[in-house]
């Protein structure tokens, strides 16, 4: 459930439009949220089961620098066909 909150607010926070999937979103999302914790779980603020305000900034960040490859990723493929 987090991975699908921390998708949608990364797409909200990502300027313009994004060519992804919901599945796509919610995957990007749950990626964010691991790197979140396991950050969080680094600097000492909680464990990586446990997203706490500092894990989910965190989270939510890596989600958008996530979707902005997924896009860029995507985008040259449509190119290069």
């Amino acid at each position: 459930m987090a991975g699908l909150i921390i998708g949608a607010l990364a797409r909200l926070i990502k300027p313009g439009k994004q060519n992804l999937s919901i599945l796509w979103t919610l995957l990007l999302g749950i990626a964010g949220a691991v790197i979140g914790g396991v950050i969080a779980s680094l600097i000492g603020t909680g464990s990586v089961g446990e997203l706490n305000v500092i894990g989910f900034v965190i989270a939510v960040i890596a989600a958008v620098l996530l979707i902005g490859v997924a896009e860029s990723l995507a985008g040259r493929k449509k190119v290069s066909h």
